[in-house]
């Protein structure tokens, strides 16, 4: 059955606040919401919601609905989503990606790999984070970055996705890391990511719903924490995320629109943490923040 992709086209501005309603209206449920940017010059952006056909009608309605108050000129287009082989169809074109010293690259890219390279191999797959995305690109340069000029002894990638982060955390420094996600999919794609990598131990792969979690309790409390999500689960989390924080501990926060930037922000800044560094890349931002 084909998927369908329901969208508005509008500014970036425009496309986060659309984002950020159209996940009050669906919240937990089984729709991915995503904004994407079209033209970078023009300001064109693109805020979208993909479900399968027989859901498209409620869907809709819920759509529209939920824009007639704040977005009465937004016009909701429709996409049919080819079936296409997406695994095999990304790795035709996805070339490796280097991000400060870290170079991320496929099974079939073993080649480009040059001394002085830390070579990650991931292969695209079920899990989100070949580190072609701005996000997780921005995440490999600030652990770099912050692993290069602070002592850290334990780390946790939280919604760790392929594992790419806590595999690049490992690989700089010989500590223990604790990488977790909502989806045991993602829990299991990272694991074999680990090991993939030659990884043998330092690294524990845990499906946790929530910090409720007692996997926190025992790896924590943490001297890196790692968060590449989306925005407005960041800003929600703030408080439980900075009390598993070691003191004088960093943050690494990212999948953050950079119009959501300042929201992000003023939540860590209200749960006490000092603002270091923002990188921005293709409309995304990875903030770097430290607990004084």
């Amino acid at each position: 059955m084909s998927e369908i992709r329901l969208y508005v086209t509008t500014t970036e501005v425009q496309a986060g606040e659309i984002l950020d309603l159209l996940s009050d209206v669906f919240g937990e449920e089984d729709f991915a919401i995503a904004t994407t940017e079209i033209d970078e010059k023009k300001d064109i952006w693109e805020a979208s919601v993909y479900m399968m056909r027989e859901d498209e009608l409620q869907v809709r309605a819920r759509v529209e609905e939920a824009l007639k108050v704040s977005f009465p000129e937004a016009k909701v287009e429709r996409e049919v989503i080819p079936d296409v082989d997406w695994v095999a169809k990304s790795l035709e074109g996805l070339k490796p990606v280097r991000a400060g010293r870290f170079l991320v690259h496929g099974s079939h890219d073993r080649d480009k790999v040059r001394s002085g390279d830390i070579a990650i191999e991931i292969d695209a797959g079920q899990a989100f984070g070949t580190g072609h995305h701005g996000t997780t690109a921005g995440c490999l340069e600030t652990i770099d970055t912050v692993l290069r000029s602070r002592r850290v002894r334990n780390a946790l990638d939280l919604g760790t996705g392929s594992g790419v982060l806590a595999i690049a955390v490992r690989k700089l420094r010989n500590i223990p890391i604790l990488a977790t996600d909502i989806d045991p999919i993602a829990t299991r794609v990272a694991a074999e990511n680990v090991r993939r990598n030659g990884i043998a131990s330092g690294i524990a792969t845990e499906t946790a719903p929530g910090f409720h979690s007692t996997a926190f309790v025992a790896h924590g409390p943490f001297d890196l924490i790692i968060a590449n999500i989306l925005a407005r689960p960041l800003i929600k989390m703030a408080p439980q995320l900075v009390n598993h924080l070691a003191p004088g501990g960093s943050v690494i926060l990212s999948g953050i629109l950079a119009a959501q930037r300042w929201k992000v922000l003023a939540a860590y800044n209200g749960a006490h943490l000092r603002h270091v560094r923002t990188i921005w890349r293709n409309g995304w931002v990875t903030i770097h923040l430290d607990r004084p």
